[in-house]
């Protein structure tokens, strides 16, 4: 039972391939109720690992990765038909790398492991409205306005940016030195 939440993970990564190769194909209406059913695994695996303590290294290192693969495929999918601007996939990668760095330093130097606040699961939630409601357009012949479309990835991107300014703070990486255990928790071997 522990490794529910590991197999869930393991079963986003199947589903960011199937995703892919669906979405060349142009089954878009497939690739939304895909893209929901990985939203849903990545929260119901988080809950069943902090519910029941079923956390592992494997797991603290599978779950962000199916996280970042699906939500990076999405949306250079939706970049390579034109449907999302390169340029914001640009700023949300650097943006994530430059968190795995600083969270691979935190780490290291203060044996904790960074851990989603507000900012963060706003950001999130933003982006994967972004690429539902744009794969709802998809699959169901553009009803919503490429306009609306827009304002939610604009503001999705810099709620995404704010976030990580806010953990960069927090982390003491610009102004003062480690503020909030809220954004850090010790890390376990478990």
């Amino acid at each position: 039972m522990r490794h529910i939440p590991n197999i869930l993970s393991c079963l986003r990564v199947a589903m960011v391939i199937a995703f892919i190769i669906l979405f060349i194909k142009g089954q878009y209406a497939v690739c939304l109720a895909l893209y929901i059913a990985a939203f849903v695994t990545d929260i119901l695996d988080g809950f069943l690992a902090r519910k029941f303590n079923w956390v592992s290294n494997f797991g603290k290192l599978v779950d962000p990765f199916a996280d970042k693969f699906m939500f990076v495929s999405a949306l250079a999918c939706l970049v390579a038909i034109g449907k999302f601007p390169w340029y914001l996939l640009v700023i949300l990668v650097v943006k994530e790398i430059l968190l795995i760095i600083g969270g691979l330093i935190v780490l290291k130097k203060r044996k904790a492991a960074v851990f989603a606040d507000m900012w963060g699961k706003v950001a999130t939630f933003l982006m994967f409205m972004s690429v539902t409601l744009t794969l709802v357009n998809l699959a169901f012949n553009e009803f919503i306005p490429g306009i609306a479309l827009m304002i939610l990835y604009f503001t999705a991107v810099a709620v995404s940016v704010i976030s990580f300014f806010h953990y960069a703070y927090l982390a003491g990486f610009i102004g003062k030195k480690y503020r909030s255990v809220t954004a850090y928790e010790e890390q376990s071997d478990k």
